[in-house]
């Protein structure tokens, strides 16, 4: 079930029915999704109703993936939606990403699972949802969600993809994370007179509470020792240590 905060329209661009609504399955409980069965059909839909993203297959009859991005760039009202491309080893490497390489959010190689491909797009409409969020906020510059909405782990991933500077505060149970960003990287943490790394890791195990975002607020203050990627790489190790040795236990 989406929640009010997934607004992100995603348009899935794929001429193999099966292939497609495989990729639309995938992406459903994450983002609103909008299907076109080729490049024709969906630069109709996207000039009459721009998506948030566009995920599009490259060879396809008629319109291919390369023609479809290429006349979206030509109109004002779409040259700026993100688009990824899906396409074999091959063609990214020798056909697209010399040509279009600075202007595609991403490629998908394929061939793919679908897990895989969900993983990598919802990155992009985490971010995306982010980017939307101010236009709803309840302050100029800060915007205030729930934890059950878009998780810590999704946050920090959004926050780095877009590499947005900013203060972070989770609060959970009656406490208070903060989590101060410098260009997507999280450089200082704290809870109360305790600061560092530790503070990241325990926040990552909050699955309900609250969160707001201040990109007003900065710190100068480096108390963490790894990169956001790092950081949470570390707190997915710890937190599956924690649960082989409950299980041993």
């Amino acid at each position: 079930m989406k929640t009010p905060l997934q607004d992100v329209h995603v348009m899935i661009v794929e001429d193999n029915p099966m292939v497609r609504d495989l990729m639309c399955h995938g992406m459903e409980p994450h983002c609103t999704v909008i299907s076109a069965s080729d490049g024709a059909d969906a630069l109709l839909k996207s000039v009459d109703n721009p998506p948030d993203l566009i995920v599009s297959d490259f060879h396809m009859p008629g319109l291919d993936g390369r023609q479809l991005l290429e006349k979206l760039r030509s109109r004002d009202n779409t040259r700026n939606i993100p688009f990824v491309f899906v396409a074999s080893r091959g063609d990214i490497e020798e056909k697209l990403r010399p040509a279009v390489g600075g202007v595609v959010e991403d490629f998908i190689p394929k061939p793919f699972f679908v897990a895989d491909l969900v993983r990598q797009l919802k990155k992009i409409v985490d971010r995306l949802r982010l980017e939307k969020m101010p236009k709803s906020a309840s302050r100029p510059g800060v915007i205030q969600g729930r934890l059950e909405e878009m998780g810590v782990t999704e946050l920090m991933q959004s926050l780095e993809m877009g590499q947005k500077s900013c203060r972070l505060t989770l609060r959970h149970g009656g406490e208070e994370a903060q989590l101060y960003f410098v260009a997507g990287q999280c450089k200082h943490a704290q809870m109360g007179a305790v600061e560092g790394d530790t503070i990241v890791y325990q926040a990552i195990g909050w699955l309900d509470g609250e969160f707001e975002i201040d990109f007003a607020a900065t710190s100068d203050r480096e108390t963490t020792t790894l990169s956001t990627t790092g950081l949470l790489m570390e707190a997915m190790r710890l937190m599956d240590e924690a649960a082989n040795q409950s299980v041993e236990s």
